[in-house]
């Protein structure tokens, strides 16, 4: 089991062809920067077979290659449920409007034998450097996809059998961690419960814009049972750095709950501009010194921005900010820096 995981993490959803589609070359140069600027000299990647239908997979095997990186000297995580398919239609059809330029598809493989078979293609499309630790993707997808109570149940039921699966890689020796990756974290929590995990990734859940005391709690339980969290999308999908999809769905703007999104977002800016702090910046602090959070997965499609988004999700942010924030109600909850603890 990894005890210690890098405090930041690169999540290669970019590497997949989210929102725009960068060339080989440009993606292979993120890698290079990541791993040049990696904190403590760890290089530590967050992949999946989702992301671009096993592209991401691809382009992360074959650039680390490239660049002669030792297997020693990287961890890969890749969450599993995900399987490539040939595409046979104008656009992949798992997740439409978010993915560009994708040459297949995938189709969700919740179970036993589709782990397995998912982690097999992993290891295949990532080639010389294969996954050291593992989990579920999406189990809470899964979940909400049933009609009724019995097929609920009996999608649940497929998602302890992945774990017999992933279990069993473990003891084989072939991962060394097992853990789960999922938006609704009440999923997690669910999970949790009847599955001893080694980590747990929360997406889109503990963001500047929305974190529920309660799962700050779950998260301070988990930290208690020595099992790692690790906060992604604090950006909830783009949208508090200025994109236009919010947990990556296009906002409509013309509605209240769109209008009061962009509303938050625009206060937030003011507020970040007359501090002279990034909102990149804020998202990822917050996100990172969250008590119980050990680590902080971050991506983009920029080489240029590598080093600065390490740096920001570094930076100390004065207290008199959050103070701020919470004053003019963009903010439920200060967190404590844990730098100053």
């Amino acid at each position: 089991m990894i005890t210690k995981i890098p405090p930041i993490i690169f999540g290669t959803s970019g590497l997949g062809n989210l929102y725009t589609a960068p060339s080989f070359e440009v993606k292979m140069e993120i890698i290079n920067q990541f791993i040049t600027h990696a904190p403590g000299g760890i290089s530590m990647f967050d992949t999946a077979g989702k992301y671009g239908a096993g592209l991401a997979l691809e382009v992360l095997g074959k650039c680390l290659k490239k660049l002669n990186v030792k297997k020693e000297d990287v961890i890969i995580s890749n969450k599993l449920g995900w399987y490539q398919t040939e595409l046979t239609t104008s656009e992949p059809t798992f997740e439409k409007g978010i993915w560009k330029d994708l040459k297949n598809d995938a189709i969700q493989k919740i179970s036993y034998k589709g782990i397995i078979d998912c982690f097999n293609q992993g290891n295949d499309l990532l080639g010389d450097y294969p996954s050291q630790m593992a989990s579920v993707h999406d189990p809470d997808e899964y979940l909400a996809a049933a009609t009724n109570k019995k097929e609920e149940e009996k999608r649940y039921n497929d998602i302890l059998e992945s774990y017999i699966a992933l279990n069993e890689l473990k003891q084989q020796g072939k991962i060394i961690s097992i853990g789960v990756g999922a938006k609704n974290w009440k999923i997690t929590e669910r999970i949790s419960h009847d599955i001893k995990l080694d980590w747990v990734m929360f997406a889109n859940s503990i963001t500047l814009k929305a974190h529920p005391k309660e799962l700050l709690a779950f998260v301070e339980a988990l930290h208690n049972q020595q099992t790692t969290v690790i906060n992604s999308a604090v950006f909830n999908g783009g949208f508090l750095v200025g994109k236009d999809f919010y947990n990556y769905v296009k906002v409509d703007s013309s509605t209240d709950e769109g209008k009061k999104l962009y509303a938050w977002r625009t206060s937030f800016f003011e507020l970040c501009n007359a501090f002279e702090i990034h909102p990149a910046a804020a998202c990822m602090n917050f996100g990172l010194n969250i008590p119980g959070v050990d680590s902080i997965a971050i991506s983009t499609s920029r080489p240029e921005k590598v080093k600065e988004n390490i740096g920001m999700a570094t930076k100390n942010i004065p207290a008199t900010f959050w103070e701020a924030m919470k004053r003019k109600g963009l903010l439920s909850e200060i967190i404590n820096n844990k730098k100053n603890q």
